[in-house]
C-alpha cells in the first residue's frame, strides 16, 4: 500500500461542457483522452490526479448551494497559493460575496490544518479545497 495514491474523483454534472470549462479555465486542469463510454463526459488532469466529469442528470448533487469548508469535498495540492487566489479573482471569485453566491470562496491562508486553503464550488456546486504548504517567512 506504500505506493497507493488517489487516482481520480468522479463528479456528476448536468452540463459536461460547462463543468469541464470550470476545471480547465478557472482551475487550470488539462483535458486528457477518455474512452468512448456510452455517456458523455470529460477526463481532466491536474498534476497526477484526475477529475472525471460525467453526464449524470439525476446524479447526486449537493443540496445546499452555499459554500462551507466542513462539507464533503476533495482537495488539490498546489505549489503557488497566491497565484491560485489571483486566478480565481480573475474569474470573479471573491470572499466578500453573499453566502449563496456560487462564486464566493473561503480563504484560509494560515489554516489550523497546517497549510493554506481556499474553498470553491464547481459548476454543479461540488466543493473543492485547494491547498498549499505555508510560505516560509
Amino acid at each position: 500500500m506504500n505506493n497507493a495514491y488517489l487516482h481520480h474523483v468522479s463528479v456528476p454534472t448536468k452540463a459536461v461542457a460547462k463543468a469541464a470549462s470550470f476545471y480547465i479555465e478557472v482551475l487550470g486542469f488539462t483535458a486528457v483522452d477518455r474512452p468512448a463510454f456510452p455517456i458523455d463526459g470529460r477526463w481532466l488532469r491536474f498534476g497526477a490526479a484526475e477529475v472525471h466529469v460525467t453526464y449524470v442528470p439525476d446524479g447526486t448533487f449537493p443540496v445546499t448551494r452555499t459554500i462551507g469548508a466542513d462539507d464533503i469535498h476533495f482537495a488539490i495540492r498546489i505549489e503557488d497559493f497566491e497565484s491560485m487566489i489571483g486566478r480565481l479573482k480573475q474569474f470573479g471569485y471573491r470572499e466578500d460575496l453573499g453566502h449563496d453566491d456560487p462564486k464566493r470562496i473561503i480563504v484560509k491562508p494560515k489554516s489550523m490544518a497546517g497549510y493554506s486553503q481556499v474553498y470553491v464550488m464547481d459548476y454543479d456546486f461540488h466543493l473543492i479545497e485547494i491547498n498549499a504548504a505555508f510560505k516560509s517567512a
